[in-house]
């Protein structure tokens, strides 16, 4: 039995360099899947700059793809908060539009990541139980699974509730996903001691340990990379710098390299003989590119936010998690495990 065919809305106006990587990757991902996942990629935009970036490309005849015309574009300096009354009329906000209409089957953008979030929500809304949606990022670890961190920069001031909802949602991401059977997770404090921490880390920590998760207790900033637990939990604030410090660590790399190339003809030649060939392989699994965009949790649909320099490899595996977001049925498991969590928790007494 074939699989049905996907329809994958894609914001091609997104990003620093839209829309002409959004359809080279666009165009890698329809070709890695035309033999398992027939797909038809969406893009919104300024149809007269698409067709012209798609003139410049082969298509191969497995790319199925159509364009749906905008006369807006957001872009990141726009403010969240007023694109919804400001431009209605971008590909951002008609490409979640159909995708709440039921069009499209899943939509990614690698532009003005917080117009994103602001618009999902209000558009397709919360699933049923969910308090506020997350966001996350994976991080390569020393261990053979990545570590996902949540929250990301979605909510800068989450209470304890909020928290563990993120710990449930991103346990089935996991789950789904990576296929991590029961993974675990960690709530990122300043000590591994349940002592420590400021109030909602305590009563986060208490929250957790009731819940039916693998909870393996306080992790520290170590743990990320370590590869401690699968998931960790802390508010947006906290998980943006940490994001942000690490996505600056390859760029910092790549420039001591260059400076040390540049002391010697002797250590040129060994960083680009010797050195750069194999610190490519090994560093391959911390370059975000690798796994593509973040998924919005919690909202009712399928959501992926790139980064705004997203390369065609990025945009790629954007519409790879998309898809497979879309086919393992990510929300409902989330409404379920919501649920069942918050029937279980003892109702107060007045």
């Amino acid at each position: 039995m074939s699989n049905p065919l996907l329809k994958i809305a894609v914001d091609a106006m997104g990003g620093d360099f839209a829309p002409m990587n959004e359809i080279q990757g666009a165009i890698m991902a329809s070709t890695l899947l035309s033999e398992t996942t027939p797909i038809e990629i969406v893009f919104f935009g300024k149809e007269q700059e698409i067709r012209s970036a798609l003139a410049k490309q082969t298509l191969p005849p497995s790319f199925r793809y159509s364009i749906i015309h905008t006369d807006e574009v957001i872009t990141m300096e726009d403010d969240p908060t007023v694109v919804l009354r400001k431009k209605r009329n971008s590909s951002m906000i008609v490409g979640i539009n159909a995708h709440k209409d039921a069009h499209v089957d899943a939509f990614i953008s690698a532009g003005n990541t917080g117009a994103v979030m602001s618009a999902a929500t209000v558009i397709l809304g919360r699933i049923n139980g969910v308090s506020r949606p997350t966001i996350g990022a994976f991080f390569p670890t020393q261990q053979k699974d990545p570590c996902l961190l949540l929250d990301v920069g979605a909510n800068v001031d989450s209470k304890p509730k909020h928290l563990v909802e993120f710990c449930i949602m991103g346990s089935i991401y996991i789950q789904e996903i990576l296929g991590i059977k029961n993974p675990k997770v960690g709530l990122l404090n300043i000590g591994e001691e349940e002592s420590k921490g400021n109030e909602v880390a305590i009563e986060t920590l208490a929250l957790l340990k009731e819940s039916p998760l693998n909870f393996i207790g306080n992790v520290e900033g170590r743990d990320i990379f370590q590869g401690t637990a699968h998931l960790i939990v802390t508010d947006g604030f906290t998980g943006n710098i940490v994001l942000k410090f690490a996505e600056s660590f390859l760029g910092t790399l790549k420039v001591a390299f260059k400076q040390f190339a540049q002391k010697s003809i002797w250590n040129k030649l060994m960083v680009g003989l010797i050195v750069a060939p194999i610190m490519k392989k090994v560093l391959k699994s911390y370059d975000y590119q690798e796994y593509g965009g973040v998924p919005l949790l919690g909202v009712n649909g399928v959501v992926i936010i790139g980064h705004g320099k997203s390369t065609p490899l990025a945009i790629q595996n954007m519409i790879l998690r998309a898809v497979e977001s879309k086919q393992k049925n990510i929300n409902d498991s989330i409404r379920t495990s919501i649920q069942e969590y918050n029937s279980s928790i003892p109702t107060p007494v007045s």
